[in-house]
């Protein structure tokens, strides 16, 4: 089965269930038992299965990136941090932009090819972008989980043949 080098993850409703720049309020803190909240004192959820695949990915070798189109920078990576998925971020492409920006970076930083990416996002028109270099982009619904982390490698699977 041919497999990605690299899988791409967009942040806001497929890692997280929120616009970080409208739904959250920065800064954000950790509190002793783990939790992490923002400047209002609310806890910050994120999809359940989001860690596990995360460090699962990892484990199995394969190259990860964050790849978001958000404003708010500075909170994104603050909150990446916090939640303690850094050591599963091989890269890092987030700011305004069209996402094929983005990917350009990746290729050039990591020296893949566009059709080695398997990227995971909920919006239609990055599909759309993405399709045009050669990434595979995986419809997000209601975020990150297993199954479909394992529909997305059936798909890159069948589709580079």
């Amino acid at each position: 089965m041919r497999k990605p080098k690299l899988i791409a993850f967009d942040l806001d409703y497929t890692l997280w269930p929120f616009w970080i720049d409208t739904h959250v309020d920065p800064p954000f803190t950790k509190n002793k038992d783990g939790s992490v909240v923002d400047s209002r004192k609310k806890k910050v959820k994120v999809y359940p299965e989001v860690p596990e695949v995360l460090k699962q990915l990892k484990e199995e070798g394969y190259q990860l990136a964050a790849v978001s189109r958000t404003g708010e920078t500075q909170a994104a990576y603050q909150l990446i941090g916090l939640l303690g998925w850094d050591k599963y971020f091989n890269y890092h492409e987030i700011y305004p932009g069209s996402k094929i920006t983005h990917f350009k970076r990746i290729q050039k930083d990591s020296g893949l090819d566009f059709s080695e990416m398997l990227f995971f996002d909920d919006e239609y028109r990055n599909k759309i972008d993405l399709d045009k270099i050669g990434v595979l982009m995986i419809m997000v619904d209601d975020g990150v989980n297993k199954e479909l982390i394992n529909k997305g490698l059936r798909d890159f699977a069948s589709s580079r043949q």
